[in-house]
């Protein structure tokens, strides 16, 4: 098997099913021809996913654990151990819609490079980074507006016209930025277990900086090979999530817990891999080309 999608939900029954969609065989451009699985972890919810609803076109098979930490960690690596797939696709929040190419793209990255590392960048549905635009009244009910004002899941890339990258701090985005986060993160799965996997000490409500974590390691490991894709994105639905849907004094404490583990665990604070930056992608649409954003206001 080529692939193996790993997607970790907790209390996320509206959500899910459109991810779904999103890593279906109609939808993804390589889809029909793929060798791929999705395993979708429900990692405790207190109401038990229901999979009567999920489309018969994704290749998905339900892992519930009871009990589960609070950290999604564990679920990571319990996927992973039973992936079947020569590459792994992380999706460590199952709320994220994928752009239809972003399967190919990545692929296409494992033809091209020995030990590539790839990463879609990160996109907040709706007009603006959803912790500032939650607090202004976006919600659930907003966004299944704007889902259905594209007209979404018929053209995927629609997706760019209601979407706001993730910034990381800075003033103007490019597809050429830095990233030091991704949900939807590619390796082999010899390079996920030959770093460690995600490690488990990374204890935290929504697992802290596990992601963040994974991804550097993933990076600076011997032979790896950073890869970012153009004019592919996993865009975040807003579902109340551990950072992204709280008041803000209460968010800035909680990433201020983060960071304390993070240096605990690593001895240092330094979030992001210097290694080169290699791109692949194209622009698939006018409003994908996301650098014009800052000069049109």
């Amino acid at each position: 098997m080529q692939l193996s999608v790993i997607v970790i939900a907790y209390a996320m029954q509206r959500e899910i099913p459109r991810t779904l969609q999103a890593l279906a065989r109609s939808y993804q451009t390589i889809g029909a021809d793929l060798d791929y699985e999705v395993i979708l972890v429900d990692n405790g919810s207190p109401e038990p996913l229901r999979t009567d609803a999920l489309s018969d076109a994704v290749p998905v098979q339900l892992l519930r654990i009871e009990g589960a930490a609070a950290s999604p960690a564990q679920a990571l690596n319990r996927a992973a151990e039973l992936a079947q797939g020569e590459v792994l696709c992380l999706m460590i929040d199952g709320a994220h819609l994928l752009t239809p190419g972003v399967f190919e793209w990545a692929l296409r990255a494992f033809a091209a490079f020995t030990c590539p590392v790839v990463a879609a960048r990160y996109f907040y549905m709706g007009p603006g980074e959803q912790p500032e635009t939650v607090l202004q009244g976006y919600n659930q009910a907003a966004e299944d507006a704007l889902l259905q004002q594209i007209d979404w899941p018929r053209d995927g890339y629609r997706l760019f016209e209601v979407g706001t990258p993730l910034s990381g701090g800075a003033a103007n985005i490019t597809w050429f930025n830095r990233m030091f986060e991704s949900n939807c993160l590619f390796m082999t799965r010899e390079h996920y277990f030959a770093v460690g996997g995600s490690d488990e000490r990374f204890d935290l409500p929504g697992g802290g900086f596990l992601n963040l974590d994974l991804y550097k390691r993933a990076l600076d490991a011997a032979g790896a090979v950073s890869v970012q894709l153009v004019g592919e994105g996993s865009f975040h639905q807003v579902h109340g999530g551990t950072t992204t849907n709280s008041e803000r004094l209460a968010r800035e404490a909680r990433l201020a817990d983060y960071r304390r583990q993070y240096e605990t665990l690593r001895g240092h604070s330094q979030l992001l891999s210097d290694k080169p930056l290699q791109f692949l992608g194209h622009l698939p649409t006018q409003a994908s080309k996301i650098h014009l954003r800052k000069r049109r206001g």
